[in-house]
Parts: C-alpha cells; structure tokens; sequence
C-alpha cells in the first residue's frame, strides 16, 4: 500500500497554535509520539469548547477511534500549529483530521484523525447530533 502525502495548511480550516515543551522532546531529541495525540486532542476539545459543545451536561462525545501518521520530526522549540477539518458527519458520529504542521512549515509533519460518537449522558447510547452541532461541523467539512 503506497504512503499518502502529507497535506498542506490549505486542506485544514481551523487553525490553533502550541508551543512545544523541553519535556515534550524524547530521548533521541525529537517529539515523542504521545505528544502527537495530546495535541490532537487538545485541537478537538478546544474547538468544542470554543463553539459551547464541551460542557454540555446532556451529551457526551465518545471517541470511537483515533490514530496519527508521522512524516518528520518535530521538537523544542518548535511551535506547532494545528490545522482541524471535518472528513465525515454521520447520524450519530463524526470524524475530524488534525494537520500538524511545525513552525511556517506548509506540510504536514503528522496529521491525526479522532472519530467520536454523541450520546446521552445518562444512558450512554448514541444520540444524532443536533442540528446546530451539525452545522457547526459542517462549516470546517472538507468536501
């Protein structure tokens, strides 16, 4: 199976920055690998939060799935910039993919994907995402 390039800042909509930590570096100097889906995460609930749907008492985002794909190397003190968009909007999931790009660099150096699932808070069971949750997801969709 051939490896998919990686993507540039213009495939990505929703753009935060993260300073990388001397501690982040691991013992060959570079970024470890759990650093990668820290940041991932980081991305996905900062958006959440930015757009009201964190703290929503009635409703809670699963992940179902998640992984990263590394194409170089990245490390203090470097500032990571994350690129966040959309790939798919179900029912009742949904699936973002995160750019990872190191400095002004436009290539990604690793890009990450987080699927999640809404449910209900009491029982647990998958829920279809509201229709204002939707439209905010499909505002970074990329098509």
């Amino acid at each position: 199976m051939a490896r998919a390039h990686p993507r540039s800042r213009s495939e990505f909509f929703d753009f935060q920055t993260c300073p990388t930590r001397w501690m982040d570096n691991d013992a060959y100097g570079h970024m470890n690998n759990v650093i990668h889906y820290s940041l991932i995460d980081t991305a996905v609930t900062n958006w959440q939060r930015e757009h009201g749907f964190f703290d929503d008492q009635t409703v809670q985002f699963f992940v179902v799935e998640s992984g990263c794909s590394y194409h170089a190397q990245a490390g203090y003190p470097d500032i990571i910039h994350l690129g966040l968009c959309v790939t798919h909007i179900g029912t009742t999931s949904w699936r973002y993919d995160i750019g990872l790009f190191r400095n002004n660099e436009d290539t990604a150096f690793a890009e990450g994907f987080f699927a999640q699932v809404q449910v209900d808070a009491k029982s647990n069971s998958p829920i279809p995402i509201s229709s204002a949750f939707r439209a905010h997801l499909d505002a970074i969709f990329r098509r």
